[in-house]
């Protein structure tokens, strides 16, 4: 199943010119955060998601802006190219995603036993 997963992320973020990994981030930047929480958020070390980053900032997706509580901080958020991006592309992965044969209530299900297995 993840191997599923994996190519149905590769194959979407192709679709919009992302590799696999900006598609990761793209999908767990729902909000401003640090490099650390998008680094926990996509289980890598915060150098990757440092290297993915900059490719994002640098196609104007992403900007790195002052944490408004931590000045030694940046916060990442998307602009509004990026929101539009990350919009496309959820809607890319929801389709014909390996999962779309369960039923909500089967995903959702999945997704509570999934959680709690991890915690």
């Amino acid at each position: 199943m993840a191997k599923q997963i994996e190519g149905h992320i590769r194959e979407r973020a192709g679709a919009l010119d992302l590799t696999a990994a900006q598609a990761v981030a793209l999908r767990e930047l729902t909000g401003p955060m640090t490099m650390r929480d998008l680094a926990d958020r996509m289980s890598c070390e915060p150098s990757n998601a440092t290297f993915v980053v900059d490719r994002l900032e640098e196609h104007g997706i992403v900007e790195r802006r002052p944490h408004p509580g931590d000045r030694r901080a940046k916060q990442l958020v998307l602009t509004s190219e990026g929101a539009a991006l990350r919009e496309r592309l959820i809607d890319l992965l929801t389709e014909a995603s390996p999962l779309a044969r369960l039923t909500s209530e089967e995903q959702a299900t999945l997704n509570d036993l999934l959680t709690r297995a991890v915690r």
